[in-house]
């Protein structure tokens, strides 16, 4: 079986994740920035496209030379299809010195003269303002939490926005890429990265068939409260990507979710309902692992009593399965699954 980091073909420039020699930087404010050209090429008659989404619609008359992504791994898309953006936002969660990731920057560093993306503070919501001074003519925001006042203020600027087709935070990795790929007219190369990233998804599901049916709850305590938990919902990426590896939601999950919520809540007293073949959360650290381990609060859902848990402690393992994209998901596949797939057998966070 090839490597799980390894994609072949037509996008393998882009995706490849590879070992980092030199670190690219670049910018770190709204001081504009040159266009890198891109390594690809546009489709036929790509243009002029109208595309629908939750907020509105975007009308591309021609092939965006400057595009400003909004959205955690928003970046990764355009990028894995040989387009660089000129801005971006922050990645503070997991991310890297250079307010970005490790996955984004491989690939940066295989396109000659690319320099990081203008990164943006999103903290306070989309910076506007500064998105405007970067003169993007397009701005991808297909898996961002960006707000309809938001929306109309960039395209009363006059700048083309497409945003999520549905809710924030729900949209799928292949969604986001099928709509990226039609706004920077690249829908060929697109389907190629989406049927290269399904096939390590196929290998990684065939490498571990203990996953086949596996029930799973993936959730954890709250913080800095001792009476609740939170659940993902199947609207969440990282159920729906466990999903794509054959496993299945519990009863309870299915019944609990509300549309349009990629979370619920749960009080400490029905922690047992949290029963399935694995559970799954995070851990700040070692010591939060040992806790959850032995604290009787979380020791009341069966699978952590039965060591069939799993803690990820390292952020970066587990980011490819909360902020999808074709770039971080190939090292999600080969680092974080064999995790799971071993606490699903019994041999969890606890041992």
């Amino acid at each position: 079986m090839r490597p799980l980091h390894r994609l072949t073909g037509l996008a393998a420039a882009t995706l490849a994740l590879t070992t980092l020699t030199a670190c690219s930087t670049g910018p770190s404010d709204e001081a504009a920035t040159e266009a890198v050209e891109p390594t690809s090429e546009v489709d036929a008659d790509a243009f002029p496209v109208t595309i629908e989404h939750a907020l509105g619609e975007a009308t591309i008359e021609e092939e965006p030379t400057r595009v400003v992504s909004v959205g955690y791994a928003e970046a990764d898309f355009p990028l894995s299809l040989g387009v660089v953006p000129v801005g971006a936002v922050k990645i503070t969660y997991a991310g890297n010195e250079n307010d970005s990731s490790d996955f984004f920057d491989e690939a940066l560093a295989e396109i000659d003269g690319a320099e990081q993306p203008v990164r943006l503070d999103e903290t306070d919501g989309v910076p506007v303002d500064k998105i405007v001074r970067l003169e993007p003519d397009l701005v991808t925001a297909t898996a961002s939490g960006m707000t309809q006042e938001e929306y109309d203020q960039l395209t009363e600027a006059g700048i083309p926005v497409v945003a999520y087709p549905e809710a924030p935070y729900t949209t799928t990795w292949q969604q986001s890429l099928e709509l990226v790929g039609q706004a920077l007219g690249r829908t060929e190369l697109a389907d190629q990265v989406q049927a290269e990233t399904e096939e390590l998804f196929a290998a990684t599901a065939e490498e571990y068939p203990q996953l086949e049916g596996a029930s799973f709850v993936f959730g954890g305590p709250n913080a800095g409260d001792n009476s609740s938990f939170y659940v993902y919902t199947p609207e969440d990426n990282r159920p729906r990507l466990l999903a794509e590896l054959g496993m299945v939601n519990t009863e309870f999950v299915e019944e609990n979710s509300e549309e349009g919520q990629f979370l619920f809540n749960v009080s400490s007293e029905r922690a047992s309902e949290l029963d399935a073949d694995v559970f799954l959360t995070y851990a700040a650290s070692e010591e939060e692992v040992e806790d959850l381990a032995s604290n009787p609060l979380t020791r009341q859902i069966p699978a952590i009593a039965d060591n069939r848990w799993y803690a990820a402690v390292d952020l970066t393992e587990a980011i490819g399965f909360s902020a999808p994209s074709p770039l971080s998901l190939p090292s999600a596949l080969e680092n974080y699954v064999p995790n799971v797939a071993a606490a699903v057998e019994g041999d969890g966070s606890g041992s």
